[in-house]
């Protein structure tokens, strides 16, 4: 509670209602629980290919899962490379890591938190197999700029639209864009059945050879066990499917909700002294605004990490912002590039800084009322000030 009385209790996530109840009933009563047999995970790869203007959908087990098949139908393995942002989850570096490829961290744009196409184009090379652009909490990446490097290089790209559902660039969803895109439904994201993912495909090729290499190899239709191609068991079982059908349901509108709500909080955090919310491209013609981002230039990382704690104690759902990967003992376990951390970190200056100054809260803020945006910025002023 806010000395003004207005009380800090955001929508809970994740949302449910009767109709993720009347989903798993309805898997459950079916009599068949996995893919082959049911109709659940079916459905809904169609109606979230229909959502995303994408001729073809695969749901599987995790986000990261979805990665990591997306760069295995794009022949990403030993010896090659693939180009992501330094700042990011490291899922996005370890999924091709985990296929014995190098990982290539790249510096993003300060303002928006997104790839560098300058950085990126320095950083082909003949082994390059792969850029992947991650829409950093739903803000597009410059689609125009990294559109044109992947047709004039041939190095095709891979969104990571984690933190997309819903985006669109120009008006185009990110399936609409040409390349295959990775979506994730981990807990927190902004549609959920707990874990999950997907992957958006432009053609049945490699939509049928990701589905292959989804089900262990194996054809929808075999009987006699004849796996034509080495793969795992990335399948998404029928009860995550229904759920995720009740959540996509509802996600256009909550994205409506934050669409209306980010400029509010954006304009009263910038009023704060010291204060940057994550810029926008007006290119990007709809941000879904999975995290509201904002930096404060040049705090240490260890008061940031205070702030984010205060801002809890308070009664925001915050979290520092993501660690530079190559700043993480993951990073050099396996697949990591012939460089030196410090090397990395000099042609990187911008995810150095986003990693000790920026802050994050969870978009759960964002379906707030239009005071709650007020009070928010009320509560970092506050903060910031006392620290």
């Amino acid at each position: 509670m806010l000395d003004n009385g207005l009380d800090l209790n955001f929508p809970a996530w994740p949302q449910y209602d009767d109709t993720e109840r009347a989903g798993l009933v309805r898997a459950l009563e079916q009599g068949q629980w996995w893919r082959i047999g049911g109709s659940e995970v079916d459905e809904f790869e169609r109606e979230f290919a229909d959502f995303h203007g994408a001729p073809h959908a695969l749901a599987v087990t995790t986000g990261t899962h979805a990665l990591e098949l997306a760069l295995q139908v794009l022949g990403v393995g030993p010896g090659t490379e693939v180009i992501v942002p330094a700042f990011t989850f490291i899922s996005s570096s370890q999924a091709a890591q985990r296929l014995g490829a190098v990982a290539v961290p790249v510096d993003v744009d300060l303002g928006n938190y997104c790839l560098d196409p300058g950085a990126v184009e320095a950083a082909i090379t003949p082994r390059t197999a792969a850029i992947m652009p991650v829409h950093m909490a739903g803000q597009m990446c410059d689609m125009d700029a990294l559109g044109r490097l992947s047709a004039d290089s041939g190095v095709p790209l891979l969104h990571d639209a984690a933190h997309a559902h819903g985006a669109r660039w120009r008006n185009q969803g990110v399936s609409e864009l040409g390349a295959i895109a990775a979506f994730s439904f981990q807990n927190g994201k902004l549609m959920t059945a707990g874990e999950g993912g997907a992957v958006t495909f432009p053609d049945a090729e490699q939509y049928e050879m990701a589905f292959l290499r989804h089900s262990c190899g194996r054809p929808r239709t075999d009987r006699t066990y004849q796996h034509q191609t080495s793969g795992s068991n990335f399948r998404m079982n029928e009860f995550s499917a229904s759920v995720l059908r009740a959540q996509l349901a509802r996600l256009g509108g909550q994205i409506d909700t934050r669409v209306r709500r980010w400029p509010v909080l954006a304009e009263q955090l910038a009023r704060i002294p010291g204060v940057l919310p994550q810029a926008t491209d007006d290119r990007c013609t709809r941000n879904p605004h999975y995290m509201a981002m904002f930096r404060v230039p040049g705090i240490p990382e260890q008061r940031r990490n205070a702030l984010v704690d205060a801002l809890v104690a308070r009664g925001l759902p915050a979290f520092a912002a993501f660690r530079a990967i190559h700043r993480t003992k993951a990073f050099w376990e396996t697949g990591a590039p012939d460089e030196s951390v410090e090397a990395i970190a000099r042609r990187c200056p911008n995810s150095e800084a986003l990693s000790a100054d920026c802050v994050w809260l969870h978009h759960r803020t964002l379906l707030g009322e239009e005071k709650h945006m007020h009070a928010i910025a009320d509560v970092v002023s506050d903060v910031l000030a006392a620290l």
